[in-house]
């Protein structure tokens, strides 16, 4: 069977070597990544199927690589991972590792590498961890530690944990360079050969788990060698997966009382009445001062009356947990233990289906001090018969925990516990409490109260007003408002509460804990309340990213009075929506965010200065002018293209009606029709230039506009039907609105003809070029030139003044 064993995993270490070998050997293939890393560094990729070490951020501190299909590590898989601090590797298929695998691991202090296939441990894998503290072998199937000692590079190891069901043989030289540890597990049930003085030479040893099932039902000499190595007084030693039947079970126990060691575990055992007997009568007399049975099976009806001659006034501490009777109704009366129960102090019974603890059973504890009865099946009536209805009972008694039970009753508890003249501590949590009566009659000595995990909606003054530490965590509550005056601890996590408890009512609290509420913000108005709170864990609510919260909680409460110990993560956003999910301390909020009202005011102000400026500007530079006489303009030229097209679907062509357009002010109509219409429109016979020259044709708005239609279009239609456009410029025309529509017109018009000759100017009287608005650049243009008249003061230069004007609007060339 051996040999075939050896032969199964020789080729599966073949196998696993040639895989390793192509993988090398092929470039191309890829190993798949893990990106589920946290803020901390911290990456978890444990149930992620990985069938080869994945990669992850080189900054990693922790990798959790647990529980997946993993069956190598190879040399290059870790190498970039200088900074990792832990590795775990447990529950894979792990059973190769390259000797380099773990060479780059400098900082490593924690690796698990239990559950898995190695069938043989390699020194080389841990030359180079020099910072290694923790490092955990079990169950995997190599059946000794090997040779040259693994462990001897390890100087800092303080936590070790080896052996598994087919370890068989430990030689001493197995833990060379192992000097000291804090914890040593050894799973050794099916060892068969131990070498004396393998595990001595650790020293100190803290405490000690050992598995050794089969040693203990067959190889007593065994199991009392390896007691014997590893029991000190100050050694707490544990014992797991054993089977204590009849006195020869127990015999390796000897090795430990001889040595006479104060702590003993047994845990995950089986015992008989026969088995506890001989375990009394081997530690009578040995100071033995805690004794622990952890998942224990009592197999008998309790008869231990046969021990109570020995000596067991050394144990100070009995705890029991998970506790099974057999045959609970054959068990006898704890009453014939009274040899156990007068000397403890402290006595825990967790998980043990108790539903009542008898009073006379109860009045032999004179001396308890501590009594944990959690998890157990208590109600009201049988913890009344328990505490003997608070009548003279476990009066030096000052830790009770009957936390996990049936009770439902705050003032029955209060009422029972009463008499309790020296209890400081009551643990009454998780219970089925809907409601808390009034008012209640607590011990003045009770300074520790939890009631969390109940039901409770609001609280009362029911609660004592000597409460040094209440925990109210895990119920319903939607406030606190409770006055406290000697409370330094209140832990409030997991209720419904909204805002921070007031702090005049609690004056000298120095630790606050409220987180998972629905507490949305809190700021400085809300810490200074408290004289001498210096530790708040508000995390995980439900917080709004205001402004005022954001500043405060990323600088202003950092170097204060009160710190923040549950670490910035814990404050993420809920809303505002767009920062939902959002760290506090990394959220960044801008001006229009924080200021929004100031910010519109500014916004607005500096809108409106910039709207007048932009007015200003515009009125100075005429483009409001430009804009509307564009507007106008587009529109009558619509209109005058729709005009040529109707004429020219009736076959009409465009004639020119007129010499001259002629555009004045109506101060200066008498000018016009007492001197220019008469004499360029009137023929005169002695005049030598009228008789070689037809006259001409002017056209004036009074005569010539068709009533009816739109001013505008009636100034486009008179420019369009005449050759020439006449200003008769005047102080007077400058102060015309339709004269300077005409003017505006006209500048659009030599613009659009790109013709300046087609406008003549007559200065009535002196006028300056800044008297023309400045926008009309064409005008000023023309007035620049000698292209304009002026009416003659004198008589005698009319004439001539006439004549120009005549060949002007002829298109003769003269300068006039």
């Amino acid at each position: 069977m051996g040999q075939a064993t050896t032969l199964y995993f020789t080729l599966l270490y073949l196998h696993l070597l040639s895989i390793c070998w192509c993988q090398r050997s092929n470039p191309d293939s890829e190993r798949l990544s893990c990106d589920r890393c946290d803020r901390r560094l911290s990456c978890n990729c444990s149930y992620g199927g990985f069938t080869s070490v994945p990669t992850v951020t080189d900054r990693a501190l922790t990798l959790d690589l647990s529980f997946n299909e993993i069956a190598m590590v190879t040399e290059d898989d870790l190498k970039s991972h200088r900074h990792l601090k832990a590795l775990n590797l447990h529950g894979n298929k792990l059973a190769v590792i390259h000797p380099s695998a773990f060479d780059s691991l400098w900082s490593l202090e924690e690796l698990d590498l239990s559950n898995n296939q190695l069938t043989a441990l390699k020194q080389k894998w841990f030359r180079k961890l020099g910072a290694l503290q923790h490092l955990n072998l079990l169950n995997n199937p190599y059946r000794c530690l090997g040779s040259p000692a693994p462990f001897q590079t390890l100087v800092r190891l303080r936590r070790l944990r080896f052996g598994g069901p087919a370890l068989e043989e430990l030689k001493r030289e197995d833990l060379y360079g192992v000097t000291q540890l804090e914890e040593l597990t050894v799973h050794g049930n099916n060892l068969s050969r131990y070498e004396p003085g393998t595990l001595a030479d650790v020293w100190p040893l803290g405490r000690v788990t050992l598995s050794l099932r089969s040693a203990f039902l067959t190889n007593t000499a065994l199991a009392r060698a390896v007691l014997e190595d590893v029991s000190y007084p100050e050694t707490p030693i544990i014992l797991e997966d054993l089977h204590l039947i009849g006195n020869e079970s127990v015999q390796p126990l000897t090795a430990a009382a001889k040595r006479r060691i104060r702590q003993i575990s047994l845990k995950n055992v089986s015992v008989s009445d026969e088995a506890i007997v001989s375990f009394l009568m081997v530690f009578n007399g040995v100071p033995l001062t805690s004794f622990w049975l952890d998942g224990v099976t009592l197999t008998g009806e309790g008869r231990w009356a046969q021990a109570k001659w020995t000596d067991q006034k050394s144990i100070d501490e009995f705890f029991l947990r998970n506790i099974v009777v057999l045959d609970v109704w054959k068990f006898v009366s704890l009453l014939e233990l009274g040899f156990l129960l007068h000397y403890p102090r402290k006595v825990s019974v967790i998980n043990g289906r108790v539903f009542v603890m008898p009073c006379p059973t109860s009045r032999l504890l004179v001396n308890l001090q501590y009594l944990d009865l959690s998890d157990n099946l208590l109600t009201e009536m049988t913890l009344s018969e328990s505490l003997c209805d608070g009548h003279g009972t476990l009066k030096d008694l000052r830790v009770l925990n009957i936390s996990g039970n049936a009770l439902k009753s705050l003032s029955t508890i209060s009422r029972l516990v009463a008499e309790l003249s020296k209890l400081t501590h009551l643990d009454i949590s998780r219970n089925a409490y809907s409601s808390m009566p009034r008012a209640c009659s607590w011990p003045s000595t009770l300074r520790y109260l939890n009631i969390s995990g109940a039901k409770l909606e609001t609280i009362t003054p029911c609660l004592a007003t000597t409460l040094e530490v209440l925990d109210l965590s895990n119920n319903d509550l939607k406030s606190f408002s409770l006055f406290l005056p000697a409370l330094r601890e209140l832990y409030l996590s997991g209720n419904k509460i909204q805002s921070l408890p007031s702090g005049w009512l609690l004056p000298n609290l120095q630790i606050l804990t409220i987180q998972s509420n629905t507490l949305n913000m809190f700021g400085r108005s809300d810490l200074q309340s408290y004289e001498r709170l210096q530790n708040l864990q508000a995390g995980q609510n439900k917080f709004v990213c205001s402004c005022e919260f954001v500043a405060f909680l990323q600088s202003d409460i950092k170097g204060g009075d009160v710190q923040l110990t549950d670490g910035e993560e814990s404050y993420i956003c809920d809303s505002p929506l767009y920062l939902q999910e959002e760290p506090v301390g990394q959220v960044y909020l801008s001006v229009v965010d924080c200021h929004r009202v100031l910010f519109v005011s500014v916004s607005c102000g500096v809108a409106l200065f910039v709207a007048i400026l932009l007015c200003i500007l515009l009125w100075r530079l005429h483009v409001l002018w430009y804009l509307k006489m564009t507007w106008a303009w587009l529109k009558a030229k619509r209109n005058s293209r729709r005009r040529q097209r109707c004429r020219e679907r009736e076959g009409l062509e465009s004639l020119l009606s007129f010499d001259a357009f002629v555009s004045y002010s109506e101060q200066d109509a008498c000018w016009v029709d007492n001197f220019l219409v008469p004499e360029l429109e009137e023929p005169r016979d002695n005049d030598e230039e009228s008789v070689n020259h037809r006259p001409l044709t002017l056209c004036l708005h009074k005569r010539d506009f068709l009533p009816g239609h739109w001013i505008l279009d009636n100034i486009m239609s008179a420019m369009e039907r005449s050759r020439r456009t006449v200003f008769v410029l005047s102080e007077n025309f400058v102060q015309s609105d339709w004269c300077r529509y005409e003017l505006d017109f006209s500048h659009f018009w030599l613009f659009d003809r790109n013709a300046g000759g087609e406008v003549i100017l007559i200065l009535l009287e002196p006028l300056s070029k800044d008297d023309i608005p400045k926008r009309f650049c064409k005008l000023h243009k023309l007035m620049s030139s000698t292209t304009y008249l002026e009416w003659p003061q004198e008589e005698e230069k009319i004439g001539e003044f006439w004549r120009s004007l005549r060949k002007a609007l002829r298109g003769e060339e003269e300068d006039y």
